[in-house]
């Protein structure tokens, strides 16, 4: 009976700690970006100078959604230098096939001037999917 306890407890203890190693861990950099990484891409990451081809899902803290490539079912592509910061930023932490969600601070998306469908000083979160990157 001690036995079957004793290996029920370590079979619990293993998968609690299998849990806790699957959770996305979330990483706030020094500019104050938080990116998430949901998916671990096997490729390589982009520079700043890159382009990269994306699927992404853009939303105010609220959730209410501003774009989406997604809802056009087409991928974007973006020349890194010439995004928003957080993206430039962001975006060299994900890996080609990895999926990352970037909560970006206003000062490094639209800042005080916003633009349609984004409030001035908001917090923007984006779920990006980086699918490739054109050298």
């Amino acid at each position: 009976m001690q036995k079957h306890f004793i290996a029920s407890a370590a079979l619990l203890l293993v998968l609690s700690f299998q849990a806790v190693a699957a959770e996305p861990k979330e990483e706030v950099t020094a500019s104050g970006i938080s990116i998430t990484i949901l998916k671990e891409g096997g490729g390589a990451s982009p520079n700043a100078s890159d382009t990269v081809k994306v699927h992404y899902r853009g939303t105010l803290t609220n959730g209410q959604e501003f774009d989406s490539s997604y809802r056009r079912n087409e991928p974007a592509r973006f020349p890194l230098n010439r995004v928003i910061p957080c993206w430039t930023e962001g975006m060299q932490k994900i890996k080609v096939g990895g999926k990352a969600k970037l909560v970006c601070p206003p000062n490094l998306a639209y800042g005080s001037r916003g633009v349609a469908g984004i409030p001035p000083n908001s917090t923007l979160v984006f779920e990006v999917e980086l699918l490739d990157i054109a050298k």
